[in-house]
């Protein structure tokens, strides 16, 4: 007979009640996107009375999750960088060259005093005064070479170290070089992924592009230049000894050494010695703060090593000044009063809260790896938008529209109850596309148009079924129960295909192709479930309350 158990129905309803309360949420969108932002500004920074207007705009008992809208639908901005991966190769051969200095003086008696040459083609090049000792000199810098895999299974040395008369030549092996590159790209990423994050954007599509370029889009920001201000600062925090003060950035800084200016006393510009003595990548936290005279600054924390160098050099000298620099600016240059063995300190300046907040950001997220270049940049207006909602709109109903009247006009009742079907279907694609997050472009409403036309697939199989039954002068009840039992395999073996087409469009493609996939994947599974359980519930209940001794299908 025609039966559902009451523990099945009570799971059916729970879930499609589930699917439109989440779903509802979509139906107030500006409201509930206020609420949110809202509850987000009060948990960082506090509440205003403003902001709990705003966060009491929606009841904090129904669900608060959105559909997020794509570049396309609302607005925002695109950005194509490129990397400027050679920057990195300098850095790192600043860096190497106190280990090199320091394993040539274990050998000074064989090379004599040593040198640093300054140099402008990405080389570490240092002088020795005993050309004799080329041999044991180039010996020990091989020594600081570490081996790197390729990809053809075989190992190089990171390190092409090479001897002319007095001179030692230092730069990184090309295996190196390419493992370098891969290495800036995903810090890159990663990086410009958390800055974007933490700043409260939504559903930034953040890809590589080839070898060293970057796609960046953001939607709901006001502009490229926003974006840029944001992504494009490097960030790079040092801690460098100071030497003296110039008097233009083209003086003379002497070897080993490097000009910045200051960033807050116009014409002062600093001497400072090139190695620094930590780095923002030693850091662990930063946040913004206000100084003892309550002036706006940002206070940061050192992890383990990076607490140790600085606490040695504070020590080892008290009474001297060094330089906090930021993106080759002097902010401040403070004298060493005691040592700091906590690890911690604070950055002050000309600050407005804004600009401290924000450089709290940059430095949580961490450094830049290499500067980037900006070759395309577009910003998307909110109203090119909002017409493509529209569009999507539009057809949207047009479809439904469509599909509803065929059902009803075909199948009468039947019809009609399938259609009830289908409206919650839509109802629960939307619910488990806010529960997930997904983001919702022009391609994905594509998706949701094609599930609204395929969504009756199955209830036609069901429908033609039931007629075919009824023909065997089987009773109604019968007629349906066999109609859903003898159709249920057509329908699942037919929308697995699909379902398997949206799963490989999903890992192969990306972007648009990807939130066409995830929708039309969603519509998928949810209308396997409206067809096989929500509109058989409906027939039940129409069922046993009509008792009818014949049925039209």
């Amino acid at each position: 007979m025609l039966q559902i158990p009451l523990w099945k129905r009570v799971v059916i309803l729970g879930v499609v009640l589930l699917g439109v309360l989440y779903a509802m949420p979509n139906a107030f969108y500006s409201r509930v996107e206020a609420h949110n932002d809202a509850a987000a500004a009060i948990e960082a920074a506090g509440a205003t009375p403003e902001r709990e207007a705003a966060a009491s705009a929606w009841p904090d008992v129904l669900p608060s999750s959105l559909v997020n809208l794509g570049l396309d639908l609302r607005g925002g901005a695109h950005l194509l960088a490129e990397v400027q991966v050679d920057q990195v190769y300098a850095a790192r051969l600043d860096s190497l060259w106190p280990d090199v200095r320091d394993a040539l003086r274990e050998v000074r008696d064989e090379v004599g005093t040593i040198r640093r040459v300054d140099t402008e083609d990405g080389t570490l090049r240092v002088r020795i005064s005993q050309a004799g000792g080329m041999a044991a000199a180039l010996e020990t810098v091989r020594a600081l070479s570490q081996p790197v895999g390729t990809l053809t299974g075989g190992t190089q040395s990171t390190l092409d170290v090479s001897g002319s008369g007095d001179t030692i030549t230092v730069q990184l092996s090309e295996a190196e070089r390419a493992a370098t590159d891969d290495r800036t790209m995903r810090q890159s990423l990663e990086i410009i992924r958390r800055r974007i994050d933490e700043v409260g954007t939504r559903e930034p599509t953040i890809q590589r592009q080839g070898e060293d370029r970057i796609l960046i889009q953001v939607p709901g920001i006001g502009s490229a230049e926003e974006l840029k201000a944001l992504i494009g600062t490097t960030a790079q925090l040092t801690f460098l000894p100071v030497v003296g003060q110039a008097a233009s950035a083209e003086a003379d800084a002497g070897p080993g050494n490097i000009i910045h200016p200051s960033l807050d006393e116009e014409g002062v510009f600093y001497i400072l010695e090139r190695s620094p003595v930590v780095t923002g990548e030693d850091l662990t936290d930063a946040q913004p703060a206000f100084d003892q005279n309550g002036r706006p600054s940002v206070t940061f924390r050192f992890g383990p090593s990076g607490a140790r160098a600085f606490g040695q050099y504070t020590a080892e000298n008290v009474g001297n000044p060094f330089a906090i620099v930021l993106d080759e600016e002097v902010i401040s240059a403070p004298v060493i009063r005691e040592a700091i063995p906590g690890g911690s300190g604070q950055i002050t300046g000309n600050f407005t809260v804004e600009d401290s907040t924000q450089l709290a950001v940059l430095l949580r997220a961490g450094a830049l790896p290499a500067e980037m270049t900006f070759l395309e940049e577009r910003t998307i207006g909110p109203e090119l938008g909002q017409d493509s909602i529209e569009a999507g709109r539009i057809a949207c109903i047009v479809a439904g529209i469509a599909v509803l009247l065929f059902m009803a006009l075909s199948y009468g009742w039947f019809g009609i109850l399938a259609n009830v079907a289908l409206m919650l279907n839509v109802a629960m694609i939307f619910g488990i596309l806010s529960a997930i997050g997904a983001t919702l472009t022009l391609p994905g409403i594509a998706g949701i148009v094609l599930t609204i036309g395929m969504a009756v697939d199955a209830n036609v199989l069901v429908f033609e079924r039931i007629r075919e039954e009824l023909k065997t002068a089987r009773g109604p009840a019968r007629a349906i129960e066999l109609g859903y039992e003898r159709a249920q395999s057509a329908i699942v073996d037919a929308n697995i295909t699909t379902f398997i087409t949206a799963t490989i469009l999903f890992l192969m493609g990306s972007g648009p192709v990807r939130g066409f996939a995830i929708t039309l994947g969603v519509g998928i599974l949810t209308s396997i479930f409206t067809a096989i359980f929500v509109t058989r519930l409906l027939i039940v209940f129409w069922f046993e309350r009509r008792r009818p001794k014949t049925i039209e299908v």
